[in-house]
């Protein structure tokens, strides 16, 4: 007989039907028309109904089935009781099939923190851009990022009205990345993907400094990701603070699960223990491939301004 699922590999079967429920609370806000926008910190600083909904869903839906976890989400929440509509307690079974890494598979509901981004490129979800914005759902275990999930709610509207609208893309570190097809950039080409409403002297120093080919200017930290193992960009380059651990621990792991490599500016890992600071204060370098060719090209002056 088989052995029952391990804690992880439950968590993230779980985390990937919240995933999907949310998606389809992203797709009901717009098609009801009101956002309910706040500005937060400032004018690219937003959150909308959907980030407050989302939020409360992946929260409330993780913290039923798994009291012992640690959730950090982006939105500073009064905590509420919660709609029963919003609590999703499915579980994807493909993903309960899959063998759990053997270095995780003693791992304690306890000893894991998520990390919850309800919507990645609010701005740009808030302007019609809608194939920037990401559901993000970031594990780590001793403060590195092992699992994680990506919904992507308006991935393929523009291709018509028989398309499926929307994807989930899933990885556990020591398993794999899932939900996409591996593409790279062709070999000698230079594209960076930077950010859309976040921009600085420092980015676009920082980016002038890689010699590019193209330059990408989109939202959504996955947004990113997602253009670096689908063959779109070859380097995700952010030469700033504004990036939260939120944002980067769910890509960090398909990223990571499919050979790439992300850190900061400096070359670090990123920390994701519940204690670390939320910023990212030393900005993202990622890429699929040639990771030293893209690290060795920042500039010290730039290196000098972001300190870890």
């Amino acid at each position: 007989m088989a052995s029952s699922p391990t804690v992880l590999m439950r968590l993230v079967a779980s985390a990937y039907s919240i995933a999907q429920k949310a998606g389809t609370i992203v797709r009901r806000v717009i098609a009801e028309g009101d956002l309910g926008i706040i500005e937060k910190t400032c004018a690219t600083d937003l959150q909308t109904k959907a980030d407050r909904l989302v939020q409360a869903s992946i929260c409330s839906s993780l913290a039923r089935k798994f009291p012992k976890l640690t959730i950090i989400g982006e939105e500073d929440l009064p905590p509420e009781d919660v709609d029963q509509e919003l609590i999703e307690d499915g579980q994807w079974e493909e993903i309960l099939k899959q063998p759990c890494p053997s270095q995780y598979s003693a791992i304690k509901e306890e000893d894991l923190v998520v990390w919850v981004d309800p919507l990645d490129g609010t701005k740009e979800y808030t302007e019609g851009l809608l194939d920037n914005v990401t559901v993000l759902i970031g594990i780590a275990y001793e403060g590195k990022a092992i699992a994680g999930v990506i919904n992507q709610p308006y991935y393929n509207y523009q291709a018509g009205p028989d398309a499926v609208l929307g994807r989930t893309i899933w990885g556990v570190l020591g398993l794999g990345a899932f939900g996409f097809q591996l593409k790279e950039v062709p070999a000698g080409k230079h594209i960076i993907t930077t950010t859309r409403s976040h921009n600085s002297q420092l980015v676009t120093d920082c980016v002038t400094a890689m010699n590019p080919d193209d330059v990408l200017r989109v939202g959504g930290a996955g947004n990113k990701i997602i253009q670096l193992i689908e063959g779109k960009a070859s380097a995700y380059v952010f030469a700033s603070p504004g990036c939260k651990k939120w944002d980067t621990c769910a890509p960090e792991v398909i990223l990571h699960a499919v050979g790439g490599k992300l850190t900061d500016i400096h070359g670090n890992a990123l920390q994701y223990n519940k204690e670390v600071k939320h910023m990212n204060s030393a900005g993202v370098l990622a890429t699929l491939r040639n990771y030293d060719y893209y690290a060795s090209r920042v500039p010290q002056s730039i290196k000098n301004a972001l300190v870890p």
